[in-house]
């Protein structure tokens, strides 16, 4: 199923990943794909609260490539940026997505697409307007 949004503020997109978070169960990979600042890490700060987490805790992981924000549902954020396709392959991510919801910002850098992922796409329209197109598996 596809859904697109237009948001108007940080704060919108907040709420389009707050509202996808009940969906998702352990085993769910989030691929996220936009430009530099198109607000990928928003997303995932409105995945987190919508799974329970401290939003407020989530930021880019550009540098540490993964990090793991403890809940009732474990979400495990991964930044591919700085990294080759063949050392994303290297990094287990099967092994987080066993554990809880793997977001994997970046993840056209993914050799391979991983089954059942839920797809969204950020594209950034101007000013604070993004378009959000969310692609769940059937």
């Amino acid at each position: 199923m596809t859904r697109v949004t237009i948001t108007q503020s940080e704060a919108e997109t907040l709420t389009i990943g707050r509202q996808l978070a009940p969906a998702l169960a352990v085993g769910t990979t989030v691929l996220l794909h936009g430009e530099l600042g198109a607000g990928k890490t928003a997303f995932v700060r409105g995945l987190a609260e919508g799974l329970g987490l401290a939003g407020d805790e989530v930021s880019s992981p550009t540098f540490t490539l993964i990090q793991e924000y403890r809940g009732p549902l474990p979400l495990f954020h991964v930044d591919l940026y700085r990294i080759s396709s063949v050392e994303a392959d290297d990094l287990g991510l099967e092994e987080l997505n066993q554990q809880g919801i793997v977001a994997i910002e970046w993840a056209e850098k993914l050799s391979r697409r991983p089954e059942g992922a839920v797809d969204i796409q950020i594209e950034d329209l101007g000013g604070d307007t993004r378009r959000l197109t969310v692609v769940t598996p059937n």
